[in-house]
């Protein structure tokens, strides 16, 4: 199935259009970027799954969230610094034909994040 991520803004209570995310892999302290993009209307990658089912290998892989950015060009004034600013996701995946599901839910306060379906 590959590997997608999704964003929901907690404190507007929508997706997160327009924020900023990176996609890296990772091994031990090296992160190698692979992809930037900023999520549709959806809250979602508008090129889709960041990996497909075919792409997708196991290792440890890094989001970054760009939450503080986001936030401002909503006009949430922030303080400086902003308490959350980038929120990296480091995570694994065991099982490259599983489906990995990668949602954030967040605010200019707090977030979390489980394993999606």
């Amino acid at each position: 199935m590959g590997l997608s991520t999704h964003v929901l803004d907690t404190m507007h209570g929508t997706p997160a259009a327009g924020m900023a995310v990176e996609l890296h892999i990772t091994k031990g302290d090296q992160a190698t970027l692979v992809k930037r993009f900023f999520l549709n209307a959806d809250g979602r990658n508008p090129d889709g799954m960041l990996y497909d089912h075919a792409s997708l290998k196991p290792g440890t892989y890094r989001l970054v969230f760009d939450v503080a950015s986001y936030f401002q060009s909503r006009g949430v004034e922030l303080p400086e610094p902003p308490f959350l600013n980038k929120v990296s996701l480091d995570f694994g995946v065991a099982d490259a034909t599983a489906h990995y599901h990668v949602p954030l839910l967040a605010s200019p306060w707090s977030y979390s994040t489980y394993r999606g379906s």
